[in-house]
Formats: structure tokens, C-alpha cells, sequence
């Protein structure tokens, strides 16, 4: 008598996004709409350094697999990533796969690119990097968010948040608080509800600038005192190599 194998249900959705993701450029793909804007296909193709064609054929299987959302606008083609779940989830798939300091940068350019996402970038819609990791730890050391079982803001950190004007969508579907892996620096950094609004107030108040047409940011002079001023950070360590 022959035994049959029983097989777990989410064994071929699993395989299906394992085979999305294991091509390089559709890969790029994802990593570049972390940015948490909508690109247009000629933008991504040429950031991967790929044909249209080619760019148009991959996205298309990103889209058809849920990955990417798309919307049309005239001619243009616009794509992001479908969700912040999406987003959380290539974040921490790419955390796991990130050389670091284990593979020597190729070029110049390169190496000024993994310097630039290492000091600070966006991760879908809250920060990331040192930048990221840095506030996040500020905050919890002056008492306005803890980690020890999950991340949660105090009623300080309501309080925090209230003051500088911040807005915090506490209504939404979407956790307040919640950690997200940093696949540069190791350890969790800010995300959910909050982590979008304090990403937002930071890049439309200055403290923060994009750097080129990327994820990078850095935090800019007027943004380095008011980070210090409003939570003791040490902006200097945003720096460090």
C-alpha cells in the first residue's frame, strides 16, 4: 500500500514568492520601492539597468503575484509595493541576505551607496539604518517606548508625540508601534502607525533630506539639533562608519 505525502496548503504560495523573488532584478525591484513612493517602469528598469521590455515583462509578474500594485496615470505606469506588510517582509528577508562587511564593494559607487542606506534611509514609509535604530533606541531610553515586550508607546510617548504636532492615526487597522528588523544594523527599528507619522513629520519639517533619487536620507544641521534638543540624541554617532 502506497502512503501518500500530505502536503501543507501554503506550501505552493510559499514556493510561488520564493520563485518571485529569487530573480535578481525583480529583487531590485522591491529593494528600490522600499522607499515608499510609487515608481514608473522606465524609472525602475533603469535603476536595475535593464531593458523596458525586460522591466515591463518582471513587473508584471510582480503584480500578478501581489507584490506590487500598479496604477495608471495617462501613459505612465506607476508601481509601489502592495502594502506595508509586503514592505516589512522584503525588509526582513533582505536583513538575512545582506552582505555587510563580509563582501568587499565592487566600486566606488557602490560603496558609497551601502554607506549612505547604513547611516539612514526610509524602510517602505518609517526610517531605517543608524538614523532609524538611533531614535528608536533615544526613545527608549527617555521612557517614551518600550521593547521589552513588544514595542509599544507610553503614555509619555503619546504625550511626545502630541507636542510636536504629530498626528497618530489611532484608528487604524495598523499597529501603533511595532518593530522591524534593520538588515544593516542587526537590531529593530520603528515602524507601524507611529513610525510612518514621525518618518513623515521629519522629512516635511527638514530635519531630514533624501539623498539622490533613493532611499538614502540624512538628517540635516537644523534636524540634527532638534533631534538633540527633543530627544537627547547623539548625532554624531549617525556618522560612524
Amino acid at each position: 500500500m502506497t502512503r501518500r505525502t500530505r502536503h501543507d496548503p501554503a506550501a505552493p504560495g510559499l514556493a510561488a514568492l520564493a520563485t518571485l523573488l529569487a530573480d535578481e532584478t525583480r529583487a531590485s525591484f522591491c529593494l528600490a520601492l522600499l522607499d515608499g513612493r510609487a515608481w514608473t517602469a522606465g524609472e525602475l528598469a533603469r535603476g536595475a539597468g535593464v531593458a523596458p521590455s525586460t522591466a515591463s515583462e518582471h513587473l508584471g509578474k510582480l503584480v500578478a503575484g501581489g507584490l506590487l500594485a500598479e496604477e495608471r496615470q495617462g501613459r505612465h505606469r506607476y508601481l509601489r509595493l502592495a502594502d506595508d506588510g509586503i514592505a516589512r517582509l522584503v525588509e526582513e528577508l533582505a536583513a538575512h541576505a545582506y552582505p555587510g562587511t563580509r563582501t568587499p564593494p565592487r566600486t566606488l559607487g557602490e560603496a558609497s551607496l551601502r554607506h549612505a542606506l547604513a547611516r539612514g534611509r526610509t524602510c517602505y514609509d518609517h526610517l531605517a539604518g543608524r538614523l532609524g535604530t538611533g531614535i528608536t533606541d533615544a526613545m527608549t531610553g527617555r521612557g517614551l517606548l518600550r521593547q521589552n515586550a513588544g514595542f509599544a508607546l507610553t503614555e509619555d510617548g503619546l504625550e511626545w508625540f502630541g507636542a510636536l504636532g504629530i498626528p497618530l492615526a489611532t484608528t487604524s487597522r495598523r499597529p501603533l508601534a511595532r518593530g522591524c528588523l534593520d538588515w544593516t544594523e542587526r537590531r529593530q527599528h520603528l515602524a507601524g502607525a507611529s513610525g510612518a507619522a514621525l518618518c513623515r513629520h521629519v522629512l516635511e519639517a527638514g530635519w531630514c533630506e533624501r539623498v539622490g533619487t533613493g532611499r538614502a536620507v540624512r538628517a540635516t544641521p537644523a534636524g540634527r539639533r532638534a533631534l538633540s534638543r527633543h530627544l537627547g540624541l547623539d548625532t554624531a554617532s549617525l556618522d560612524t562608519a
